[in-house]
């Protein structure tokens, strides 16, 4: 085992040298100095597209990357990079969505506050960055941290400054992963509203979470909208077929149209909370019972989404799915308002929205493993979560053995939970401590702020609506 592990190290130092050499002597001899040139000057780096923004350079490239990093010679695929360039000297943020990656310029909260450049990643097998034919067993939180820690390893002769590892929800829990397998490679980690699934099987803490999210009255009215869209299931399938029809959505994956209307139904309460604020409550039907058809087809479909268990609506998150039947885990809870005879399948696991060609096997270890990590080592660590969101509900912990780490939580926000939401107090020190892992501390805790001004296109934190049992 020893031999192995000596040679699979030696391995990927010699691939992180081969990726980075050529710009580390490029840039030591001072024969490339355009950023473009540069990132170019990469192994493996291609260009697909340079846009323009004001005070950035904004690249879309390719990177080359082995489809195993354990046997990087049996095949490689592209996997797409966005770097939004203020300057060398400043410090760089690594952002991962844990999806596909954005190719419009954005800027995510810890660039803004620390004026840093921005290197944004696409999560390996969301398309187009997956290998083809695509070998599913390479799709694990390992093999993605590794393609994190390579583009880092090459990045980083040009990017020479501190590095910060960020992302929300999925791609929250991405960030963290990379950190426990590369913990040397990163100076600081801001996780926002990332799940933390350490047993599968036991969900019990998201059932106590929506008897006490926000107030009684909003939840009885998604309750009954919720119970009532089963009552009426008969009438309301009949809609849903001709909406099925009309789009020319099908329900192979998924297995039926019966069984994608109640995965939607059963969506509404936690997609309500995960996007939605106490303050939208209005917009839900006062009375689902004398409401009508179409108002508790509208309530659900702008919530939930009738087109996403369709065969059409699951195919860009087959990744997700496979990931969260296979190490991420899945939730489920329970409906106690809704009697049972209205209720056929229950929340539905991954496997039912993954085509059946694709084996799936669970590992439970995964996540226990990477929360005791977290327990134990955290160090420059900060997780974000939002009060209402009920991702938060299993969230990651830090224990006696981390350092400088911390879990906050904003006050009545949502999934879109961020450090600007926080109560005062926490924001000044989350501030701080970012300002301080980026190597540009303020001078006293109290003067952390962010150092870049607003830009209402690069900044805009909107909540990306997505489909809602998928962090």
């Amino acid at each position: 085992m020893r031999e192995a592990l000596r040679w699979l190290l030696a391995l990927t130092v010699l691939i992180g040298t081969l990726s980075t050499a050529g710009v580390a002597t490029a840039a030591q001899t001072g024969q490339v100095t355009d950023i473009k040139d540069q990132l170019l000057a990469i192994p493996g780096m291609s260009l697909v597209q340079e846009k323009p923004y004001t005070g950035y350079r904004y690249f879309v490239l390719n990177y080359t990357q082995p489809v195993d990093h354990r046997h990087p010679s049996k095949g490689t695929f592209q996997q797409r990079i966005t770097v939004l360039h203020k300057d060398v000297s400043r410090p760089t943020v690594f952002y991962t969505g844990g999806y596909n990656v954005s190719t419009t310029p954005s800027r995510s909260e810890p660039t803004r506050i620390a004026d840093a450049n921005q290197v944004s990643l696409e999560y390996r097998y969301f398309t187009p960055s997956r290998p083809a034919p695509a070998d599913w067993s390479k799709l694990d939180i390992w093999q993605a941290a590794s393609d994190q820690h390579r583009v880092f390893k090459a990045l980083k002769p040009i990017y020479t400054k501190n590095w910060i590892a960020t992302g929300g929800s999925k791609g929250g829990m991405t960030a963290t992963y990379f950190e426990r397998f590369y913990p040397r490679d990163m100076d600081g980690v801001v996780a926002y509203v990332a799940p933390n699934d350490v047993v599968n099987k036991e969900d019990s803490a998201y059932d106590r979470f929506f008897t006490k999210v926000g107030t009684k009255e909003c939840r009885d009215r998604l309750d009954a909208v919720q119970r009532e869209a089963l009552v009426r299931r008969d009438s309301l399938e009949k809609k849903y077929a001709a909406y099925a029809a009309e789009n020319g959505f099908t329900f192979t994956t998924v297995g039926s149209l019966d069984k994608a209307y109640e995965a939607v139904v059963l969506d509404y309460v936690w997609g309500f909370w995960q996007y939605s604020l106490l303050s939208d409550c209005d917009t839900v039907p006062a009375n689902a019972a004398t409401a009508t058809d179409d108002e508790i087809w509208t309530s659900v479909d702008t919530i939930s989404g009738f087109s996403f268990y369709t065969d059409q609506g699951l195919d860009p998150y087959t990744p997700y799915y496979y990931q969260a039947g296979t190490q991420l885990g899945a939730p489920t809870i329970k409906f106690p308002y809704i009697e049972k005879k209205y209720l056929r399948y229950g929340y539905q696991p991954p496997r039912n929205f993954v085509p059946r060609s694709i084996p799936m096997k669970f590992q439970p270890n995964a996540m226990r493993d990477v929360d005791g990590w977290v327990r134990h080592h955290a160090d420059h660590m900060l997780f974000v979560y939002g009060q209402n969101d009920p991702w938060g509900a299993e969230r990651f912990a830090v224990g006696k053995g981390s350092k400088d780490s911390y879990v906050f939580t904003a006050p009545g926000l949502n999934h879109g939970a961020n450090v600007a939401g926080l109560t005062a107090d926490q924001k000044t020190l989350a501030t701080a401590r970012i300002l301080a892992w980026a190597g540009v501390p303020a001078t006293t805790t109290a003067q952390a702020k962010a150092l870049a001004p607003y830009d209402a296109k690069l900044d805009r934190q909107d909540v990306q609506r997505e489909p809602t049992l998928r962090p």
